[in-house]
């Protein structure tokens, strides 16, 4: 059976989901005959009217009032009935995306994945509703803060973006109907081109994001951190992690991150022991990688450590 397209919006009520449902729908790339299944998980202002579209005869929306009604069967029998060729869906902000994904049907395939959020209220959901934020900005492609202004702090919504995804494009559509691309260098807190890179003990979140995400930046570059030391039997004997644990979203989602280390004295270190490590960064395919390059840290120095005050690190 083919692949069915999936094009999924993101974000909360009164975000700008269904106007931006409503601009691609009259965009002529995407009218291109293909029959497309709305399914419309949330009722906001903004009403889509199929008279609209050229191809409007090829859009069949169907709406979903409450979570138990999104099922599997739901979903197979809407697409049926549409004969649809791909499928939009506008996903309430208030459901987590593992509830979707748990009745998608086998073959729909999500090929992209927007969010949109109204820039005056973003602040205010992360504050209070840190884990469904962190839900949807984990999976997103792009975030789109919409009704923009100049009395809008950029920063502040750029930084709560990089901290969960650091690979999702940002924009933001001014109140005037123009669009920014956002242009922001994340600055880091440790110098990366000092001959010892010092990575302070709050930090070390940022260096995991930032390493794992551009090995390469941080090849030949020896940098000094304090870890908790995992090995097990699994590993090469020569093969340790030095990490943290850290907190993502919520405290249920406090997870163990780490750097893998390479060290010809792992023997002599303790699992679960507190170190200060310094290590030189070598950006490499590895199977520990998935046969990915990524950053190994080849250990030079390593030292007994007293655990920092704070034993979670933070991604923002």
């Amino acid at each position: 059976m083919a692949a069915m397209p999936v094009y999924l919006f993101l974000g909360f009520l009164d975000g700008g989901k269904t106007k931006f449902i409503h601009e691609t729908l009259c965009d002529k790339r995407f009218q291109d005959g293909d029959r497309t299944l709305v399914v419309l998980c949330e009722e906001g202002e903004v009403e889509l009217d199929t008279s609209c579209y050229s191809g409007g005869k090829n859009v069949t929306i169907v709406t979903v009032e409450d979570k138990e009604e999104l099922t599997t069967a739901f979903l197979e029998g809407a697409a049926k009935k549409a004969r649809a060729e791909r499928v939009m869906i506008e996903y309430n902000g208030m459901w987590l995306l593992d509830e979707l994904g748990k009745v998608m049907p086998d073959n729909w395939q999500v090929y992209q994945v927007m969010m949109m959020a109204d820039a005056n209220t973003f602040d205010m959901y992360n504050s209070n509703m840190r884990q469904l934020v962190y839900d949807k900005i984990n999976t997103t492609e792009l975030v789109a803060f919409n009704r923009y202004s100049e009395q809008v702090d950029k920063m502040k919504l750029h930084t709560i973006v990089r901290a969960i995804n650091r690979r999702a494009a940002i924009i933001y559509e001014h109140t005037d109907g123009s669009v920014e691309n956002d242009d922001i260098v994340d600055p880091l807190p440790f110098d990366i081109d000092a001959p010892v890179v010092e990575v302070k003990d709050e930090d070390f979140g940022l260096l995991y994001l930032d390493a794992m995400d551009q090995p390469q930046k941080y090849d030949g570059k020896t940098i000094r951190f304090k870890a908790l030391v995992a090995k097990n039997a699994k590993m090469p004997n020569n093969t340790f992690v030095g990490g943290r644990f850290a907190m993502t979203c919520c405290v249920e989602d406090i997870r163990y991150v780490g750097f893998l280390c390479k060290w010809n004295k792992t023997a002599s270190v303790s699992n679960k022991g507190w170190y200060t490590i310094t290590a030189t960064v070598k950006a490499q395919k590895d199977k520990l990688f998935g046969n990915e390059v990524g950053p190994m840290f080849y250990v030079s120095d390593i030292r007994t450590a007293m655990k920092p005050e704070e034993e979670t690190v933070y991604f923002s």
